[in-house]
């Protein structure tokens, strides 16, 4: 055998062993997730049973059940998503489905766990919010959802020059009793009495005229 052709029969080979190695773990994923929904329209009320599991865990500061409950989100979409990765992958991922059928109505707060857009007001500033799910960045190691605070009033001043701050890999101890809207106006009065040593800043104009704000007197078109 010349080595052009031992050269073809490893990779050959490679591939077997890469396919065997893709059914191990898609058997794997089976088994684990076997007792899990396996369709969407199955999925999607028991993810709103975990929501709520999840929201009841997070109110009494049950750290351990939160986390299970957020894993087993994940396996749920992994099982819809046959056994593959990708789970948030695009608008059509099993997991961006779940999150937007399951999502709270636009304007009230979210249950934890759920997502949502909402508005809360910190020290009379007005600020949007949209909170993560169990789907959100870093909810699989960190104990808080991310959640990221947009301007409303586009002519008064606000927590950055943009309009716009994310808040994710949120450290504080676990509360009970501590709702989503409650968290969000907690962590940004945090953020302003310590970063921003309690001075807003003002919208620069670019960011106020795409949110269609009209200019402040004395300022250039």
């Amino acid at each position: 055998m010349n080595r052009a052709q031992d050269h073809g029969g490893q990779l050959g080979f490679d591939a077997l062993l890469s396919a065997a190695s893709d059914e191990n773990r898609r058997r794997k994923v089976e088994r684990e997730t076997a007792h899990l929904p396996g369709t969407m329209a199955e999925a999607i009320p028991f993810y709103r049973l975990l929501i709520r599991q999840h929201h009841a865990a997070m109110f009494a500061a049950d750290v351990d059940t939160a986390m299970a409950l957020r894993k087993e989100a994940s396996a749920l979409a992994l099982r819809l998503n046959a056994g593959e990765p990708g789970i948030l992958a695009g608008e059509d991922a099993p997991g961006c489905v779940l999150a937007r059928q399951t999502a709270a109505a636009p304007g009230a707060v979210p249950l934890w766990g759920q997502e949502g857009e909402f508005v809360t007001c910190v020290n009379g500033l007005r600020v949007r919010i949209e909170m993560d799910g169990m789907f959100g960045i870093g909810c699989g190691f960190g104990y808080w959802p991310g959640f990221a605070a947009h301007a409303v009033d586009h002519l008064r001043p606000f927590i950055s020059e943009t309009g716009y701050r994310s808040f994710l890999g949120i450290h504080a101890d676990p509360a009970p009793g501590l709702t989503p809207d409650a968290f969000a106006a907690k962590v940004i009065a945090g953020h302003i009495r310590g970063e921003l040593k309690g001075k807003l800043r003002a919208i620069e104009p670019r960011y106020r005229k795409e949110a269609g704000a009209e200019p402040l007197p004395g300022e250039a078109g």
